[in-house]
Protein backbone atom coordinates (compact mmCIF):
# COMPACT_ATOMS: atom_id res chain seq x y z
CA UNK A 1 0.00 0.00 0.00
CA UNK A 2 1.46 3.23 -0.83
CA UNK A 3 2.12 5.73 1.91
CA UNK A 4 -0.53 8.70 0.37
CA UNK A 5 -3.55 5.51 0.46
CA UNK A 6 -2.76 5.92 4.43
CA UNK A 7 -5.84 7.67 6.29
CA UNK A 8 -4.26 7.34 9.55
CA UNK A 9 -1.49 9.39 8.29
CA UNK A 10 -3.97 12.50 8.22
CA UNK A 11 -5.96 13.90 11.34
CA UNK A 12 -10.03 12.08 11.59
CA UNK A 13 -12.02 13.75 9.29
CA UNK A 14 -14.70 13.74 11.85
CA UNK A 15 -15.18 14.48 15.55
CA UNK A 16 -16.68 12.85 18.22
CA UNK A 17 -19.96 14.63 19.08
CA UNK A 18 -20.51 15.60 15.35
CA UNK A 19 -23.88 15.53 13.18
CA UNK A 20 -23.21 13.20 10.24
CA UNK A 21 -25.28 12.02 7.34
CA UNK A 22 -25.04 8.72 6.30
CA UNK A 23 -24.40 9.02 2.25
CA UNK A 24 -25.62 5.23 1.29
CA UNK A 25 -27.41 2.07 2.77
CA UNK A 26 -25.74 0.35 5.78
CA UNK A 27 -26.41 -3.28 5.71
CA UNK A 28 -25.27 -5.70 8.31
CA UNK A 29 -21.85 -7.89 7.31
CA UNK A 30 -22.33 -9.96 9.97
CA UNK A 31 -20.32 -7.57 12.58
CA UNK A 32 -23.48 -6.05 13.98
CA UNK A 33 -24.53 -8.45 16.95
CA UNK A 34 -28.14 -9.87 17.50
CA UNK A 35 -29.15 -8.50 13.82
CA UNK A 36 -29.24 -10.69 11.07
CA UNK A 37 -26.83 -10.64 8.03
CA UNK A 38 -28.01 -8.61 5.56
CA UNK A 39 -30.23 -6.38 7.68
CA UNK A 40 -30.52 -2.58 7.29
CA UNK A 41 -28.90 -0.69 9.81
CA UNK A 42 -29.10 2.76 8.25
CA UNK A 43 -30.67 4.23 5.47
CA UNK A 44 -29.17 6.48 2.98
CA UNK A 45 -29.61 10.55 4.66
CA UNK A 46 -30.14 9.30 8.17
CA UNK A 47 -29.01 11.15 10.90
CA UNK A 48 -26.28 10.39 13.58
CA UNK A 49 -23.36 11.80 15.74
CA UNK A 50 -20.20 10.18 16.03
CA UNK A 51 -19.87 8.43 18.86
CA UNK A 52 -16.68 7.14 19.56
CA UNK A 53 -13.18 6.64 16.33
CA UNK A 54 -10.97 3.67 16.01
CA UNK A 55 -8.59 2.16 13.36
CA UNK A 56 -9.34 -0.69 10.90
CA UNK A 57 -6.04 -2.52 9.69
CA UNK A 58 -4.06 0.29 10.72
CA UNK A 59 -4.86 1.86 7.51
CA UNK A 60 -7.95 3.72 8.06
CA UNK A 61 -10.50 5.35 10.81
CA UNK A 62 -13.82 3.63 11.59
CA UNK A 63 -16.45 6.21 13.01
CA UNK A 64 -18.84 4.59 15.38
CA UNK A 65 -21.99 6.43 14.27
CA UNK A 66 -24.76 6.48 17.15
CA UNK A 67 -28.15 6.69 15.43
CA UNK A 68 -30.56 8.36 17.95
CA UNK A 69 -33.56 7.17 16.38
CA UNK A 70 -32.72 3.72 16.27
CA UNK A 71 -30.24 3.60 19.11
CA UNK A 72 -27.74 1.30 16.66
CA UNK A 73 -23.80 2.60 17.13
CA UNK A 74 -22.48 1.21 13.59
CA UNK A 75 -18.92 1.38 12.43
CA UNK A 76 -18.44 3.55 9.28
CA UNK A 77 -15.77 4.63 7.01
CA UNK A 78 -15.22 7.78 5.81
CA UNK A 79 -16.62 7.55 2.41
CA UNK A 80 -19.75 6.33 4.18
CA UNK A 81 -20.17 10.11 5.74
CA UNK A 82 -20.29 13.28 5.01
CA UNK A 83 -20.72 15.90 7.69
CA UNK A 84 -24.14 18.11 8.68
CA UNK A 85 -24.34 21.77 9.33
CA UNK A 86 -25.87 22.56 12.61
CA UNK A 87 -27.97 25.09 11.39
CA UNK A 88 -27.78 28.27 9.18
CA UNK A 89 -28.71 30.91 11.59
CA UNK A 90 -25.66 31.82 12.18
CA UNK A 91 -25.03 33.02 8.57
CA UNK A 92 -28.02 35.47 9.24
CA UNK A 93 -26.88 39.30 9.12
CA UNK A 94 -27.78 41.62 11.71
CA UNK A 95 -28.98 44.92 10.44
Amino acid sequence: MQRDELELNLPPAFEIGEKVRVRKLLKNDGTFPGKEVGQVLANKGDIGYIASIGTYLQTSYIYAVHFLETGFVVGCKKKELESVEESHESNATDE
